[in-house]
């Protein structure tokens, strides 16, 4: 099987606000209550319900899988794959980088556990 496509936040961010991608976040709703990404086009499809879901996400659409961190979105984005899905991204880093890059989120973003400061490398995506 090939590589899952990952992608960072910024290109996440490009995707969503200027290509029209579906998010679809992974976490439990309990913790997107409490922080979730403000974008255009998402929809919460928990990782615990995910096998029996998936079929929600259009696939003709492109898609963005993201989760608090990275590794529950890249389970699901080879799922998909597996399921013939092509137009597939993780985004890497999860909500978490998410918000150290400072976009969009609705809710409180001190229920993140390590919350700190994004870098000021030219390196840092």
């Amino acid at each position: 099987m090939e590589a899952a496509k990952e992608i960072c936040p910024t290109t996440t961010y490009k995707k969503a606000f200027e290509e029209n991608a579906l998010l679809v976040d992974v976490r439990e709703p309990a913790d997107v209550e409490k922080l979730s990404f403000d974008v255009p086009n998402i929809i919460n499809i928990p990782i615990s319900e995910f096998e029996t879901r998936y079929t929600e996400i259009p696939k003709d659409k492109e898609v963005v899988m993201v989760c608090k961190s990275g590794v529950s979105s890249l389970k699901a984005t080879y799922f998909l794959m597996n399921h013939d899905y092509t137009n597939v991204y993780n985004m890497r880093d999860g909500i978490e980088k998410w918000v150290r890059k400072r976009f969009p989120v609705k809710g409180d973003v001190s229920s993140l556990e390590n919350s700190i400061d994004c870098c000021s490398s030219p390196n840092c995506c």
